[in-house]
C-alpha cells in the first residue's frame, strides 16, 4: 500500500500556523506520505516541514465550522494548525493518525 493512498485531503488553503513565541504564518498545508508541509503565501517568510516521524500525539478542537489541530511533537514542539472547514480538519486529522508511525513492542 502506497503512503499516498492513506491521505483523505492532501492539501488545505488558508490554514493558520500557531507556535509559542513566534509570528503566525497563514498559508497552504500540504499532507505527503512522510510530512507535514505548511508553506506560506508570503515571501521571505519560513516554511514549516514536519516528519510524521517527530509527531507524538495529536488533538483535534471544534469551533463553529473551524477546526484546530494541535501537534505535539517528540521534540516537545506544540504547534497548532487553524483549518477552514470541519470536514478538510476531520481529514488532515485522520490521515496524520495514520500516517504515524507505529511502536513496536
Amino acid at each position: 500500500m502506497e503512503f499516498a493512498e492513506l491521505i483523505k485531503t492532501p492539501r488545505v488553503d488558508g490554514v493558520v500556523l500557531r507556535r509559542p513565541f513566534l509570528p503566525t504564518v497563514e498559508g497552504t498545508l500540504c499532507l505527503t506520505g512522510h510530512h507535514l508541509i505548511l508553506s506560506s503565501r508570503q515571501d521571505n517568510t519560513e516554511e514549516l516541514w514536519l516528519l510524521h516521524a517527530n509527531i507524538d500525539a495529536i488533538e483535534k478542537r471544534f469551533v463553529g465550522s473551524l477546526g484546530t489541530i494541535i501537534v505535539k511533537c517528540k521534540d516537545l514542539r506544540v504547534i497548532q494548525l487553524d483549518i477552514p472547514g470541519m470536514e478538510e480538519c476531520l481529514n488532515i486529522a485522520s490521515s496524520i493518525e495514520t500516517l504515524l508511525p507505529k511502536c513496536l513492542v
